[in-house]
Formats: C-alpha cells, sequence, structure tokens
C-alpha cells in the first residue's frame, strides 16, 4: 500500500494521519541531559499520530523525545547491520527500479545532510561531506539490511554553483519527486543554528503542494548549549510558525545531531513505522 495518495490541485498536502491532539512533549523526556535539552524546544505542539492510533488513546510516553511523533504499533525493527552503495543516477529514470521503499534525504547545502546519513548508518563516509557546498549532483541510493533505500540527494541552494547545475537540481530532483512511486518520504533537513530561510520554505511548501509526505529534520541541535540554546530554541519555534501558515497540521519533526547521534535512534523508530506501513 502506498503511503501517499498524490492529487492534483493548489491545496497543501494534509495527511489524512495527523491529528490535532497536542501534548506538553517535555513529559516524555527521560531525565537525561540529552533528551532534557531537546525538550525545551518543544512546547505544546500539534502531534504527528501514525497509522494504527487512535488519537484519542494517545499517551505522553508514545511521543518521541525531542519530535511531535507518536509511536505506533506499525513501529518495529530499526536498527541498520548493513548498509552498501547501489548506484548513482543522473536521472530519475535511471533510479532502482526494483520496488523497495526508500527514504529521500534533501536540505539546503551544508545544511549537515552528509553528517547525518553517516551518523543514521554509523559508517564513515557512506556520504561524501565536503566543504564545498554542492558537490554531491546526482542521486545516489543506499540499500539496508536488503530491503529499503536511503536516497541521498543533491542540496539546494549551494551559492557557488553555475546556473546550470541549479537548473538541473530543479529539473531532475523534482523529477524525482513526482515520479518516484516507492518513495516513502522526504527528509527535509533543517540548520537549526540560523533562523528560517526562505529557500527552506519554498522547498518545503513545493513539497506539500505536490502531495510529497515531509518529516522535518532539524540538524545541528548538539549547539543547543549556553547562550547559543535560546537562540536555537526561537529559530525552531519561529520555523514551525511559518510552516503553520501554509500547513492545516503540523508535518512530523524531529530534532537531530550527527555529530553526537541525537536523535538518531528516534528517527529510526518514526522511518521503521513509515516503511511497515507502505510495506502493508
Amino acid at each position: 500500500m502506498l503511503l501517499r495518495n498524490r492529487i492534483l490541485g493548489s491545496q497543501l498536502w494534509i495527511p489524512p494521519v495527523f491529528a490535532k491532539t497536542t501534548f506538553n512533549t517535555s513529559l516524555s523526556m527521560k531525565p537525561s541531559p540529552r533528551r532534557t535539552l531537546c525538550a525545551s524546544a518543544s512546547a505544546t505542539v500539534p502531534l504527528f499520530v501514525p497509522p494504527g492510533v487512535e488519537p484519542a488513546e494517545v499517551a505522553p510516553e508514545m511521543v518521541l523525545p525531542g519530535s511531535n511523533i507518536v509511536v505506533g504499533p506499525y513501529a518495529g525493527h530499526a536498527q541498520i547491520r548493513v548498509v552498501e552503495f547501489v548506484k548513482s543516477s543522473a536521472r530519475p529514470r535511471d533510479c532502482p527500479r526494483d520496488g523497495r521503499p526508500e527514504f529521500a534525504v534533501v536540505g539546503r547545502s551544508n545544511v549537515g545532510k552528509s553528517s547525518l546519513i553517516n551518523a543514521l548508518v554509523r559508517k564513515k563516509e557512506v556520504a561524501m561531506t565536503s566543504k564545498k557546498p554542492g558537490k554531491t549532483q546526482l542521486i545516489n541510493h543506499f540499500l539496508v539490511d536488503k530491503s529499503w533505500y536511503l536516497v541521498d540527494l543533491p542540496g539546494y541552494g549551494f551559492a557557488k554553483a553555475p546556473d546550470a547545475a541549479r537548473n538541473d537540481w530543479t529539473s531532475f530532483t523534482k523529477g524525482y519527486f513526482l515520479n518516484r512511486e516507492t518513495l516513502v518520504a522526504v527528509l527535509l533537513l533543517i540548520d537549526s543554528s540560523i533562523p528560517p530561510q526562505q529557500i527552506d520554505l519554498d522547498c518545503a511548501n513545493w513539497l506539500g503542494r505536490n502531495n510529497i509526505p515531509i518529516t522535518f529534520v532539524f540538524t545541528k541541535c548538539d549547539k543547543m548549549k549556553g547562550g547559543r540554546g535560546n537562540q536555537l530554541n526561537e529559530n525552531l519555534k519561529k520555523f514551525q510558525e511559518l510552516i503553520s501558515k501554509n500547513y492545516k497540521e503540523a508535518p512530523p519533526w524531529i530534532m537531530t545531531s550527527g555529530v553526537t547521534g541525537l536523535g538518531r535512534k528516534e528517527l529510526l523508530l518514526h522511518m521503521s513505522q513509515l516503511r511497515h506501513y507502505w510495506d502493508n
């Protein structure tokens, strides 16, 4: 069963599994320094209630730390044992066609995309990190546990790339989003250390208008210490407020760090329930 049902029109994507149930997500935290830190950015927020869970049944302990995501019955094995590079594709039609579900990782250049991918799979240099934004300009498929794909997409907004490269991102990456039937969800990475960027909002709104499921993954949350923590909290709050103007229900979001591994287990668990629902 496909997780998404494509529709045409000007309305933004409103997933049927969202609910207006709210909790103060800090109630779901264990008293560890890391999770308490995450809780500071999460006031009372709309929750992402997955398939198989009735909104009225949601309890605070069901909410993943540092997120608005509820864990449901489709959540299963979330540990990664084996990951292997399959291929790089310059065109969507060249991507693997074996029917396996996949998650696409995308974000503004220098958002920490490669670091997050490497942290998720716990294998150095699976995704190449670079000090030159825009280095990744192909669709890279990594097969996880021989059952699903993690897809590394080119970063957008790289300032030093030529116009031709920017146009290529717009054409072939959007073509991938629109025509990839095995796409379970897009992990849209947002840099929590800076104020909301219009280019991120534009990308989120485009994905929404085209009925592409999104999970917002806030990166660099390890920097939420001392005086900088208040600024990061404010950045997250502002971004969510801006998104809420275009979405009747907030998409799922989670706080992460490719440096410390913050949010790794929680994000993989969230992905597992989406994937297992897709498989059914």
